[in-house]
């Protein structure tokens, strides 16, 4: 039993409610679907006290998911957290949260399992599931060799699946393939676009940029696959470059109002990761000792795989430097790669859903879940009563 969609569903999840339907983003929408979510929340508590599940696993989408784990907690239930969200870079506070709603972290990526163990919380890492979904790809073997064997290297452009994404950081992306192609003429690029409404507007940007680049869509595997390099807006797709070892420069340009901002929030937030991308936080010791400045050089740190660029300014002769580089000096691109072949023995192992299920099974087997909580009583109530009184 449990909230999902439609691929829990036809994993054999009866579902209380497609959660799907309520994807909200932003406070305006929260507060418009306040009441459905209060309702859930409700039917939770109802389920937790009548039929008392072994246990609660919660999966990412931490706003519902923390009241989940409350009314859990409440009935005395195990509760785990698979696939954490990553409050480590952007609500470091929220660990008290965690420690107090949570029985046990299943972490996605190793370094995870320190910061939450350093908190104390139980935490184990078990990997990212989204390694699992690439080894289990298909590709269209056929249409790789197609691109790859046109004349000159390839390129592909990853701008990012948001619209704002998109618009924010392909002209970018465009500038630097101009800058490339002076130097390496027969450089070819092709953009991989996630629908056809950025596929229809990065068109129109490439006519006015009068480059020869190809634009598809719903190939991004097969594109990755078959280019030498590639430019790309930090998110998810980091970790499938990381999977297919591809030398990446990682570009997220957001306006100079919206830097400002971060800028100054930078200290209350706790800004203290070193790197915006995932493929570089594997690399190299993810966190800083000082506050780290969004728009500071990429090598500040150290040697990292992937090349990244948080701005708001024109990054694109930066990010045309390494991709020459890495097309007029293939042993540069090898290092990259083999750089990256190491991280993903190391991270991109899959098998983390079925680790993740066993820990939970282990845990239950050897630990069953206390006594449910009378219905009369409080989870504050509880603590003062002598467990005598509630075995009996």
């Amino acid at each position: 039993m449990g909230y999902g969609g439609p691929r829990m569903a036809s994993a054999g999840c009866q579902l209380h409610e497609d959660l799907t339907r309520l994807a909200v983003m932003g406070i305006v929408q929260v507060l418009v679907h306040l009441l459905s979510f209060w309702k859930l929340v409700s039917r939770a508590d109802r389920y937790f006290r009548h039929h008392r599940p072994d246990a609660v696993v919660l999966i990412d989408y931490p706003g519902f998911n923390w009241w989940i784990a409350r009314r859990a907690k409440a009935h005395r239930i195990p509760v785990f957290y698979y696939g954490t969200p990553q409050i480590w870079a952007w609500a470091p506070w929220r660990v008290k949260k965690m420690r107090k709603l949570v029985d046990h972290v299943l972490c996605k990526l190793p370094f995870e399992e320190k910061w939450f163990r350093d908190r104390n919380c139980n935490a184990t890492f078990v990997g990212h599931p989204y390694f699992d979904q690439l080894q289990n790809e298909s590709l269209d073997n056929a249409f790789i060799e197609e691109i790859k064997n046109k004349n000159g290297p390839l390129i592909a452009i990853l701008p990012g699946s948001r619209t704002q994404e998109v618009k924010h950081n392909l002209k970018w992306f465009l500038k630097a393939a101009r800058i490339v192609r002076d130097e390496v003429p027969t450089v070819r690029f092709v953009v991989a676009s996630f629908k056809s409404s950025h596929a229809d507007w990065a068109q129109n940007l490439i006519e006015q940029s009068d480059l020869p680049v190809e634009t598809f869509v719903g190939r991004t595997p097969e594109l990755i696959a078959a280019s030498q390099c590639t430019m790309a807006c930090s998110g998810s797709v980091s970790l499938e470059l990381l999977y297919h070892q591809k030398p990446t420069v990682i570009l997220y340009w957001v306006p100079k109002w919206f830097y400002a901002l971060i800028k100054s929030f930078a200290p209350l937030l706790q800004f203290r990761v070193k790197y915006m991308t995932l493929v570089n936080m594997l690399a190299d010791e993810p966190f800083a000792k000082r506050l780290r400045l969004l728009d500071s050089d990429w090598n500040e740190w150290g040697e990292i795989p992937f090349p990244e660029f948080v701005t708001s300014r024109d990054k694109s002769p930066q990010i045309a430097c390494h991709l020459i580089r890495w097309l007029k000096h293939p042993e540069e691109r090898e290092r990259c790669r083999k750089q990256l072949q190491s991280i993903r023995a190391e991270v991109a192992h899959g098998g983390a859903s079925d680790l993740a299920a066993n820990y939970i099974l282990e845990i239950l087997e050897g630990n069953p879940p206390p006594p449910p909580t009378p219905h009369f009583l409080d989870s504050q109530s509880v603590a003062v009563i002598p467990e005598m009184a509630l075995t009996k």
